[in-house]
């Protein structure tokens, strides 16, 4: 759970805008390597808390595509948290030295900015917004903002309506699955002059997203 400062992140989109989950799919796949082997998503939360359980939501959804080759850590029925993460990320480097680590989690900011998901190129610091010293985790990373921070932070995880972290957690993972399989059709489309190419839903950039202050 970490606590987003607008200007600490690349690009933000709302969960509420028409075709979100395309729009995601475009940014995954200019910032996730698909190709790559191997892949790691880390999935931070806990089921115990409704406003941390993006993570593990989201985790749990992918663990289930069968077609989805990539290892995922951090699911409702076994949660990657505070008290494992260390242990987790030792494993892994271990296991995969030389993975790609894809971090999804949580946040808090400000009231206007629930139901954002935000995007940047670079690790997150998990459990800040309650105080926790954590391990950075990520090459990059996306966070989901489930309600306002600044003020009895477990209280308001505790409270938050598991609606909105659920409904991210589809969204998220509905647009890395779609990532991954339109991966493959990705140097068809760059054949193209976007300039010339008239399909505009093959088209992938960032004009759905907003800069963050």
């Amino acid at each position: 759970m970490y606590t987003a400062e607008p200007s600490s992140y690349h690009y933000r989109i709302s969960s509420k805008e028409t075709g979100v989950v395309w729009k995601l799919s475009s940014y995954f796949m200019q910032h996730i390597p698909f190709k790559q082997q191997p892949i790691i998503f880390y999935c931070i939360g806990t089921d115990r808390s409704t406003g941390d359980s993006l993570g593990p939501l989201t985790g749990s959804y992918l663990s289930e595509l069968s077609l989805f080759p990539y290892t995922v850590v951090g699911t409702l029925q076994e949660p990657l948290h505070a008290l494992n993460l260390q242990q987790r990320i030792e494993l892994t480097k271990s296991l995969y030295p030389d993975a790609f680590v894809v971090a999804i989690d949580a946040c808090l900011s400000k009231k206007d900015a629930v139901g954002d998901l935000l995007f940047h190129s670079g690790p997150i610091a998990p459990g800040k917004a309650v105080g926790k010293e954590l391990p950075l985790v990520g090459d990059v990373s996306v966070k989901g903002i489930v309600n306002v921070g600044g003020f009895m932070e477990q209280a308001v995880l505790q409270s938050t309506r598991l609606h909105l972290p659920f409904e991210m957690s589809r969204m998220i993972g509905r647009a890395l699955q779609l990532a991954h399989h339109r991966q493959p059709s990705k140097s068809i489309y760059n054949r193209y002059d976007d300039r010339n190419y008239r399909n505009t839903w093959d088209k992938i950039g960032y004009p759905y997203f907003r800069q963050a202050d």
